[in-house]
């Protein structure tokens, strides 16, 4: 094996993101041969030793690409330090290591992917590629033109103004709506805040699309292996920012 620099062996190792990876070495959590290492040029190969908080490292063989339908009430984390439930117990019949791409908040359901492959968690998660999310939102209030309209144009959240997005009114009953709301960005609880930028009061959220492949008939709080097509989707969707 050539050598590598130890943050994207980390991350090829399935132990976090390359930018996750970089903060655990800056940090001082990561040794190489018995010795800390807080260089992020610092360059390994197959034959190093390398630990992360004193447990060692080595490269998976077999990557592993995972799409879970997270309910309500988990926190999209390895482990919580408040005691929430973590994804992770949703997939504890899952014989390999593998590790959120990119987050659900807590009380968002759907769509999660999880891998041992950094160079796809990476691709999948940096803002660059703009890879398209797309939610299905429940609101209270009523479904405006106007309102669907700021959606797409962008609203001011933090501020900030988001990218274009796109909106549809799936259906409506008195005093509340169902909407699709697709957007590349990756902003904290970011369509929560959209809505309620533009008056809506969001009661449901889910992600049902990202990067070319659907949720599905996955019933929630399962989980399945994508196929060999849905990783290239996936990638290709991120090569080309779809």
């Amino acid at each position: 094996m050539e050598e590598m620099r130890l943050q994207k062996y980390l991350a090829q190792a399935g132990v976090a993101s390359r930018r996750a990876a970089e903060q655990y070495i800056t940090d001082g959590r990561v040794s190489v041969n018995g010795t800390v290492v807080t260089e992020l040029g610092t360059k390994v190969t197959e034959s190093d030793e390398v630990s992360v908080d004193g447990k060692g490292v080595r490269l998976e063989t077999k990557k592993i690409y995972i799409m879970l339908n997270k309910p309500v009430g988990y926190v999209t984390t390895v482990s919580d330090d408040h005691g929430r439930p973590t994804v992770m117990e949703l997939i504890d019949d899952m014989n390999k290591r593998v590790y959120p791409v990119g987050r659900l908040d807590f009380n968002t359901e759907g769509l999660l992917l999880l891998s041992n492959d950094g160079d796809f968690t990476y691709k999948v998660t940096h803002p660059k590629h703009k890879l398209d999310k797309t939610y299905h939102v429940w609101v209270t209030g009523k479904a405006k033109t106007n309102a669907i309209r700021l959606l797409e144009s962008g609203v001011v959240i933090d501020g900030r103004k988001t990218a274009p997005a796109k909106a549809d009114v799936i259906e409506t009953t008195n005093g509340s709506a169902v909407l699709s709301i697709t957007i590349h960005e990756g902003r904290n609880r970011q369509v929560r805040k959209m809505c309620q930028a533009v008056g809506f009061r969001v009661i449901g959220l889910r992600r049902v699309y990202e990067g070319g492949i659907n949720l599905g008939n996955l019933p929630l709080g399962r989980w399945r292996h994508l196929s060999s097509a849905e990783v290239k989707v996936i990638l290709k969707n991120a090569e080309h920012g779809e």
